[in-house]
């Protein structure tokens, strides 16, 4: 992945000295395993433990010959322990060093993530409850329908950002297992015993069946999770982005002092953050796809897996990384302008009370629903023809006047009604608030800082916030 989107802790995990760290460490509780059942001398042991290290460089420098990535680690390690480095990697097979690593890559990278998804999720809960009663309009068919609270929104992107991060969570507990099952999965070298000996001391779980490689379903399933967490991402950016239209202009991104929209066009304040977000889940699902490309190898295991999964792991990871924590900042610091969303619902001109009016007649007017339902949609399009109040159409409307009287209409009107509810699906949050969770468990997990850009939460100033 590229610098732009690489932040320096998941970078680091996919650095190649940490990916030959984890080989290392395989290997060396490997070595420990066989030095407990007296196949290697404790004092190789020991020399393996004080000696053993990664040179990036020179394995590098191996590889030009080897064409071998494993032989060339393998190599080096040995040349930095000496004659004793002839015990390392007995009895193991290229896959068995390479896909338990991977698996304490993936776990490191997938913890990285759902600290990520928790800090966004702490952030949406704590915007939708502050938003709970900012009345703006409900969009069906991006069409008015009726009135929602700006508080109500987010609260279905963060119960959809959970259910998120769940499948997160379950596909990186699937990823930590491992395998030292030799090569083609019978233990034709090393017993069971060893590879459920080291596999716990690594903290991963046993493959229960591998041939020479661990399947990739549960890299597909990883993957799959990134993308449609991606997908989530977009689907929020998407509102964000329409909501920030001139001709709306509910919201507006954080625009940070000397920031510019435009080369050529000053007055622009493009909504950048929530476009890129977009893109990013477009790449997030052309890897998911690629995973399961993957799942589908030729008998014990083929290597075609392998030279996809070298890019489209890292990248997922970072850019989801990457992508989680911008949109954490954007949430945060987002513009709010209820006296916009309120413009814009006298400008619907109380066309969104139809559905109430139709109710109305139906109930106290004792009018069949087709009959109510034609007399408020003539006076409905009328109404958006003219530019004039729904209201006040239907005031002069005989089959209303005699049915309703003027307070049953307004009663019509009271937008107030439609907040009714909103405490109790507000209430709902504290069921997926990332604190609560922490201390129904006993424990407060681990989150790491905001980003350096991240706009100050909740801000408010004068009508916008």
């Amino acid at each position: 992945m590229i610098g732009r989107y690489t932040l320096a802790e998941m970078g680091a995990v996919w650095a190649d000295a940490a990916r030959f760290e984890h080989m290392l460490r395989v290997e060396i509780e490997v070595t420990r395993a066989q030095a407990r059942r007296g196949v290697v001398p404790a004092e190789a042991l020991a020399a393996i433990e004080a000696r053993a290290r990664v040179d990036v460089a020179r394995i590098a420098e191996i590889e030009a010959t080897t064409d071998h990535d494993v032989i060339a680690f393998v190599s080096q390690v040995a040349e930095s322990v000496g004659p004793d480095g002839r015990f390392l990697h007995l009895g193991l097979t290229s896959s068995d060093v390479l896909d338990t690593a991977l698996a304490l890559q993936l776990g490191a990278a997938g913890d990285l993530l759902l600290a990520d998804a928790d800090a966004l999720l702490a952030v949406l809960v704590a915007r939708a409850r502050a938003e709970a009663r900012t009345l703006m309009m409900g969009r069906t068919h991006s069409v008015h329908a009726e009135p929602t609270t700006f508080g109500l929104k987010v609260a279905g992107w963060a119960f959809e950002v959970d259910r998120g991060r769940r499948r997160l969570a379950e596909a990186v507990a699937e990823i930590r297992t491992g395998k030292i099952s030799g090569p083609v999965g019978t233990y034709s070298h090393l017993g069971p015993d060893i590879e459920a000996e080291v596999l716990t001391a690594l903290g991963l779980r046993v493959d229960p069946a591998s041939t020479q490689i661990v399947q990739r379903d549960r890299h597909a399933a990883l993957l799959a999770a990134i993308a449609i967490l991606g997908g989530t991402m977009e689907r929020i950016a998407t509102e964000i982005r329409n909501l920030a239209h001139t001709e709306i202009g509910e919201v507006m991104e954080p625009f940070r002092a000397g920031q510019k929209g435009s080369s050529a066009m000053p007055h622009k304040r493009n909504p950048i953050l929530s476009e890129r977000l977009v893109g990013i889940a477009r790449l997030l699902r052309g890897y998911a796809q690629t995973g399961l490309e993957n799942q589908a190898l030729w008998h014990e295991r083929d290597i075609s897996h392998s030279s996809a999964e070298r890019v489209i792991l890292p990248d997922a990871t970072i850019l989801l990384d990457y992508a989680l924590r911008k949109l954490t900042g954007l949430v945060g610091g987002l513009v709010i302008r209820p006296e916009r969303m309120l413009e814009n619902i006298e400008r619907g001109l109380g066309l969104h009370a139809s559905s109430r009016v139709l109710d109305a007649l139906m109930a106290r007017g004792g009018v069949s629903r087709e009959s109510a339902y034609a007399t408020v949609q003539a006076a409905a399009l009328a109404a958006a023809d003219a530019r004039r109040p729904l209201r006040d159409l239907l005031r002069l409307d005989p089959a209303v006047a005699s049915r309703l009287s003027l307070a049953e209409l307004d009663a019509c009107f009271d937008d107030e009604r439609h907040l009714g509810h909103v405490a109790t699906i507000i209430g709902r949050l504290a069921a997926i608030d990332p604190a609560t969770r922490a201390t129904r468990a006993g424990a407060t997990g681990t989150a790491r800082p905001a980003p350096p850009d991240t706009p100050p939460a909740l801000a408010r100033s004068g009508g916008e916030r």
